[in-house]
């Protein structure tokens, strides 16, 4: 069955077509991305630097940029066009109208996207061993070729830096060691880019790839920490030492590359388990120190190595701007709905314009608690059932959450509450519908991304009158009173017909009690704010098109930086040095382009947030107007009086077995499912996915397709 595609701006290409321009921009990103991985391969061995390297001189001999020129044209060019690449390939996957039979037949990644347990990794798709596997590879292959290119000579480098061979040994493997952690720089950003075009080429989002922004930057601290000291360990044998203080202007320059790393190890140091766990405000806030390890980075290597690693550090800092201008503005929380299993659930106002997919992710900042703090969390609305509210979930697990539940819980909470928001952030689009049944097992707090989900199915089910799978929603609690946030599956307001209209089958089980409670559970508690008429409903930071907004944003802004540097180089540096590079200093060239590069992104990302800010003024305007009115108010008030009482609370309550003192058996209810095509969807401890995914990987039933799903409190 067809159904029309959720989205306001309906698209005229069919879903053939998308799908046909995607494959060609899926072929033409491979293809570039092939390219760039051969320049890495290619550039430890003498080849590059005897040959390629004076051919692309001589090619793009050019005042504007000297040397960096080609460096940049080699690595950071073709990463910043697959981005742009990635903004359009992911605006068409939102033009798709939902199919059920395209995605089962015509998703030709489906097999390479297929989880598999490995052990040390946990829960991967094929696509991420197979860029797993190639990174690891470069990495070997780039130690071990520089390693070769380097020792070939190292005789006559002994003499010339007039030390022993055995000194100068340590001396190169130092500098290899160095370059090698280059390359875990170079990646380290990409999982941490909240709204990344490349992560979504992959099938990952930012949430489920932050595993590997921790993995590189234990690999890169751990490399970068070898670099130093085995500097050390080489200036100390050959009585050296004095060139710590070194600050060579036209070379390496040793001081700023010891400042960063200690930043780097006081960085580092926080990030272990044992002290992020129990000292979390403190791993986050030294968290920010990345800022003066990077520059110091710069002023240590200079641009030209620095253009390495540039593209992913560029994509970081135009989505690390945008989300500062999202954040500045205060939004308008509605109301919330308090639990007596300390959680609660907060409403904010939005734009109709604003849309999202479930299971995304929105980040919270609530300065009375903290100033500087954002902490994520699982959005359980629907954008379609709810137009003009999106909704999170919150469960007490640490102080800040903590604060804000006392907050809440008062018996006269506050009137106001001031809060900023980054997001929403998540995949491009779902297809839950191309499965017959969909089995989603939780534990704990993982119920909270199968809320968004089973609102999206109510919304296909009552409004478009769409045949929905069936669902079979497992939820594994401690105690009866996390049973109240099954409640929490209904809208604060939304469609009538609620869930009648789904095929619902909700099987509780309650680990830690034989029998319910003697007394009966206190109802939720709503909470109804009143906002400031400054605080405004939720925006799109960049508009409706925001994919094709931040393609514009990245090819601007890059353009603006070459133009700066061009006229830098043409009217300052080569007047000076005549491409000699013996003039103008390495440390001044990297401090001009970091100025470049922030002035670019600010400029670019700027005069878009503006554009769309002034497009969407009109409706923040009436919606603020509205939301101050007490009519609409006391209207609201009247319907929450109600809703507890209301048919599809009551048809919800009819869904629910609750067990007791037990825990569900897993295998059995996963054998016993019957459909063609049964989507598996686990979110919660580790071990529970973890269990899941093994029985759906078995090979006992063919049925069976396992999806991890990520959630955050």
């Amino acid at each position: 069955m067809e159904v029309k595609k959720r989205s306001s701006s309906s698209s005229s290409m069919s879903d053939g077509k998308i799908r046909m321009i995607q494959g060609a921009i899926l072929a033409l990103a491979l293809t570039i991305f092939l390219g760039n991985l051969m320049m890495w391969v290619i550039m430890p061995t003498s080849t590059y630097y005897q040959k390629w390297v004076p051919a692309l001189l001589a090619a793009t001999n050019s005042t504007f940029f000297d040397i960096q020129g080609p460096i940049m044209m080699n690595f950071t060019l073709p990463i910043l066009f697959i981005a742009v690449l990635g903004c359009i390939y992911v605006h068409l996957e939102k033009q798709k109208s939902y199919s059920v039979t395209s995605y089962c037949n015509k998703d030709w990644l489906k097999v390479l996207k297929k989880p598999k347990i490995i052990k040390p990794l946990g829960i991967v798709t094929w696509i991420e061993l197979f860029f797993l596997a190639m990174f690891i590879i470069l990495c070997v292959w780039y130690f071990s070729a520089f390693v070769y290119f380097h020792y070939s000579t190292i005789t006559t480098y002994a003499a010339t830096k007039g030390v022993q061979v055995w000194q100068a040994r340590i001396d190169r493997l130092a500098l290899v060691i160095g370059l090698t952690g280059n390359i875990c720089l170079t990646f380290l950003f990409y999982p941490v880019s909240r709204g990344s075009s490349i992560l979504p080429l992959l099938g990952l989002t930012s949430e489920g790839s932050i595993k590997y922004h921790i993995w590189l930057g234990h690999m890169a601290m751990t490399l970068f920490t070898i670099h130093g000291l085995l500097f050390i360990l080489f200036w100390a044998v050959s009585g050296r030492l004095h060139e710590m203080l070194k600050w060579d202007p036209h070379y390496i320059s040793n001081v700023p590359g010891e400042i960063g790393l200690l930043v780097g190890l006081a960085l580092w140091t926080t990030t272990f388990p044992a002290i992020r766990r129990r000292m979390f405000e403190l791993f986050f806030y030294t968290h920010y120190l990345y800022i003066l390890f990077m520059a110091f980075f710069l002023l240590h290597t200079g641009m030209f190595y620095a253009c390495i690693m540039l593209p992913g550090f560029f994509l970081f800092l135009i989505d690390r701007y945008l989300r500062f201008l999202q954040s500045k503005q205060k939004v308008r929380l509605v109301s919330a709905r308090v639990l007596t299993c300390e959680t609660f659930e907060l409403n904010f106002s939005k734009i109709p314009g604003l849309e999202y997919s479930p299971t995304s992710v929105m980040f919270l900042n609530v300065p009375s608690i903290s100033k500087l703090q954002w902490h994520p969390f699982t959005v359980t609305s629907n954008s379609n059932l709810e137009s003009d509210t999106i909704s999170v979930v919150i469960k007490c697990e640490g102080t800040w959450t903590k604060k804000l539940y006392d907050v809440l819980s008062l018996p006269s909470p506050v009137d106001r509450l001031e809060v900023s928001v980054e997001g929403p952030y998540g995949p491009a689009s779902t297809h839950f519908l191309r499965h017959d049944t969909l089995v989603l097992i939780s534990g704990g707090s993982g119920i909270t991304p199968f809320i968004s989900i089973i609102r999206e199915l109510i919304y296909m089910s009552s409004t478009l009158k769409c045949k929905t799978p069936k669902i079979l929603l497992v939820s594994v609690f401690k105690n009866s009173s996390q049973l109240s946030m099954l409640d929490l599956l209904l809208p604060l307001s939304g469609t009538p017909s609620g869930c009648s209209n789904l095929d619902l089958q909700i099987e509780a089980y309650i680990t830690r009690e034989n029998e319910p409670a003697p007394e009966k559970p206190e109802p939720l508690r709503t909470i109804w704010f009143k906002p400031n008429h400054s605080d405004a409903p939720i925006t799109p930071i960049l508009g409706q098109n925001n994919w094709l907004w931040l393609a514009a944003i990245i090819s601007s802004s890059f353009a603006l930086y070459l133009l700066f540097v061009g006229l830098l180089y043409q009217y300052y540096v080569y007047p000076m040095d005549h491409g000699t590079n013996k003039v103008f200093p390495y440390h001044t060239r990297a401090l001009f382009n970091m100025l470049f590069i922030a002035v670019s992104i600010v400029i670019a990302a700027s005069a878009v947030f503006l554009w769309n800010k002034k497009k969407s003024a009109r409706e923040t305007k009436q919606i603020q107007d509205m939301a101050d009115s007490t009519q609409s108010l006391n209207s609201l008030l009247a319907y929450a009086d109600q809703e507890l009482e209301s048919l599809p609370q009551q048809s919800l309550n009819k869904s629910i077995k609750t067990h007791y003192g037990q825990r569900p058996d897993l295998k059995r209810i996963l054998l016993e499912v019957k459909g063609s095509s049964v989507g598996v969807l686990a979110s919660g401890p580790k071990t529970l996915r973890h269990d899941v995914a093994a029985i759906c990987s078995s090979g006992l039933v063919e049925n069976l397709h396992f999806e991890s799903i990520s959630f955050t409190w």
